[in-house]
């Protein structure tokens, strides 16, 4: 009966409790918005370029969007579905159909990791026209889109823009993802080998495109001649050997095709952004209680084994109000 007026006693009993609860692995059900997106992530030569950091280590925008597209797939809510896709030269390469994210979270983690600037089979990237194409491949899916890109046109666009967008705006939704910093960086160069041997000089690319008509100020150009140099003499010079996000190009893009847009910047909440622009979808979701009833039971236990004060023995001694010292005798008159 003594036991039974210890509260040590009864902490342990509900801790007890606490962990058989928490071995029946209760769960709760909710509503949980989930994804349904083909990811087309840009593979092209200025993908390479290290303008961001990880641990404070260069990183490339290549293995930075791998990183963050295999974490963002980890998250996403058993239910939703994710399709990877590369894009080089000026269409998308589909590499895995959307399929269940959970049930298949490592052949996508997988595919995602393999993911290589050498899949490439040409080395242009005509942004524009690989957008387009990836709108209607996630179209024929019935997904949302994720395009993940740093904007750069190789050869650069026609002075009068790019090619319009022939689809209904807004009809696929999704998010368009700018890759890179916005300051412009040095392309890494490789031999046939695929070894890097340093960066792209201006010689290296392509600086002005000069297919179709020329621009309207072309007469007054150096050298211009109607029929032997329409674009002039001199040779092309630019910066297109450097690289930065184009955020102006992609956000026009973002415009005309009704996606979202965003930068792949620190602190990103990339889920969110998608999920902003992505159809509305939900999931029933489930919530373990285990892991919340173990830790009552420890706390439980812990509070037990706390050693409690000790009571000192018998009543405490009011204190003498008597002086135990003789008071004077007063002297008689």
């Amino acid at each position: 009966m003594t036991a039974l007026r210890d509260a040590r006693f009864w902490l342990l009993v509900a801790a007890g409790l606490l962990a058989l609860a928490g071995i029946a692995d209760p769960q709760v059900g909710y509503r949980r918005q989930r994804i349904d997106a083909l990811f087309i992530v840009d593979i092209t030569g200025s993908m390479n370029v290290r303008d961001y950091r990880r641990d404070g280590t260069p990183e490339s925008r290549l293995d930075h969007v791998k990183a963050t597209l295999a974490a963002l797939i980890a998250d996403l809510p058993c239910g939703s579905r994710a399709g990877i896709g590369l894009f080089a030269e000026r269409r998308p390469f589909l590499l895995v159909a959307p399929v269940e994210t959970c049930a298949n979270f490592a052949p996508l983690a997988g595919t995602l990791e393999r993911l290589d600037w050498r899949m490439a089979w040409e080395g242009d990237s005509h942004v524009a026209t690989g957008l387009y194409q990836s709108i209607a491949l996630a179209a024929a899916f019935g997904t949302d889109l994720v395009f993940l890109s740093d904007g750069q046109e190789a050869p650069p666009l026609h002075w009068s823009g790019p090619p319009p967008f022939e689809g209904e705006p807004g009809k696929v939704r999704g998010l368009l993802v700018g890759v890179g910093d916005r300051l412009p960086s040095p392309i890494p160069k490789f031999d046939r080998d695929g070894r890097e041997i340093g960066f792209l000089g201006a010689g290296d690319v392509v600086q002005e495109n000069r297919s179709g008509t020329p621009p309207p100020d072309a007469q007054q150009r150096e050298g211009w001649h109607p029929r032997n140099a329409p674009w002039g003499a001199a040779t092309a010079a630019g910066e297109e050997h450097l690289s930065a996000v184009h955020e102006d190009h992609l956000q026009r893009l973002a415009a005309a095709t009704g996606l979202g847009y965003a930068r792949l910047a620190p602190g990103l909440r990339l889920d969110r952004a998608i999920a902003t622009h992505a159809t509305p979808r939900v999931a029933d979701a489930r919530l373990a209680l285990a892991p919340l009833l173990a830790g009552a039971a420890l706390a439980a236990v812990i509070a037990a084994l706390v050693p409690r004060p000790r009571r000192s023995a018998g009543r405490p001694r009011r204190p003498d109000t008597h002086p135990s010292f003789p008071l004077p005798h007063r002297r008689t008159p």
